[in-house]
């Protein structure tokens, strides 16, 4: 089920293990897509924290949030860009998104083929789509004082496997989240350092948190009946064709009797 929009907010605003969080997990979006000028940038679930980068350049960034959490005004002191909506109907024109980040809103949902559908829908030819899910394998995920510890965790081949399934092509995967999830003062002083050298070292296992970056697969289109006008061309070169129902014999027979 999804988690309320005012635990969320309390967390990644309100402490500071979810500020530590939110820095190390934005990082890792911000290393994947260092910019997104002129495109339109969605985030769904609880992806606001991740979206801020982007708000200078973009050309239009939207915070979509489904009914289940509820929803709250974000940017603070600027425009509202966020809105409520359905798991699987999106306020969003087909192909309308160049980027979509996914936060929150896959592994809490009861619908999680109606996210993926209608990220699919949404995405434009030539997009990309980020999700981020509680790491199977992590600490994050087998503590529920943050948001890491609800809903259903992945391992890396599970997402990449649902991600098949809905005709996502998984391009490039990362981690984040190597400091263990904890309140203590000597773990959240080293907690960037952890970091750090968990980016380092790469290994997505002690990550809290994947990231799957993926396209969308896009199938040629075909025409009906074309390979069947092209097995069997026009035979303009082959002369007049004998009339149906005449042998060579009986139509010598009938040129001669004239």
């Amino acid at each position: 089920m999804h988690l309320d929009v005012l635990d969320l907010r309390q967390f990644y605003y309100r402490t500071r293990l979810g500020r530590i969080a939110q820095k190390a997990v934005r990082d890792q979006v911000e290393a994947l897509w260092p910019e997104a000028k002129g495109q339109t940038v969605v985030g769904f679930g609880f992806a606001v924290p991740l979206l801020r980068p982007y708000l200078a350049d973009a050309r239009r960034v939207i915070g979509l949030m489904p009914a289940e959490q509820g929803v709250m005004p974000w940017p603070a002191g600027l425009d509202n860009v966020s809105v409520l909506c359905r798991e699987g109907h999106w306020p969003i024109e087909t192909g309308f998104a160049d980027r979509i980040v996914c936060l929150h809103g896959l592994e809490t949902s009861e619908h999680p083929a109606s996210v993926l559908e209608e990220c699919s829908r949404v995405l434009g030819p030539g997009g990309r789509a980020l999700f981020i899910v509680p790491n199977r394998s992590g600490m994050w995920a087998r503590r529920d004082v943050t948001p890491f510890g609800f809903g259903r965790p992945y391992s890396l081949g599970q997402l990449e496997a649902q991600l098949k399934r809905h005709d996502f092509v998984p391009e490039r995967h990362a981690a984040a989240l190597f400091a263990p999830p904890s309140n203590r003062r000597a773990w959240l002083k080293s907690a960037e350092m952890v970091e750090k050298l968990g980016r380092k070292l790469s290994s997505y296992y002690a990550g809290g948190v994947i990231l799957v970056e993926a396209s969308k697969q896009v199938y040629q289109p075909t025409r009906p009946g074309l390979a069947e006008r092209v097995r069997r061309p026009l035979r303009v070169l082959d002369g007049v064709p004998q009339p149906a129902g005449l042998s060579g014999h009986s139509a010598s027979t009938t040129v001669q009797n004239r």
